[in-house]
């Protein structure tokens, strides 16, 4: 249930505020209709739920998680560069 179809975004066009979404029985919310649009989310899409106790809980698709992961991992797979001897 989405209850706020005002939506806001910042000048540069990539925050945005959906609006509201209501928790049903089973824990389940519906993402709005922009959000998916915007962040091309489609039915059957992984998403991972990350949270953080202190700053909340974010969605992302699983597919970029996954790259950004992988990019990641590719960091310790160069070999550090040794500090000049003084």
């Amino acid at each position: 249930m989405f209850h706020n179809h005002h939506h806001r975004h910042d000048h540069s066009g990539r925050k945005h505020i959906f609006g509201t979404v209501k928790v049903g029985e089973r824990g389940q919310i519906v993402i709005p209709k922009e959000a998916r649009e915007i962040f091309d989310i489609k039915p059957g899409d992984t998403l991972m739920v990350l949270g953080d106790e202190g700053r909340g809980l974010a969605v992302v698709k699983a597919d970029k998680f996954r790259r950004i992961a992988e990019e990641m991992l590719r960091m310790f797979e160069v070999e550090p560069e040794e500090p000049p001897e003084e």
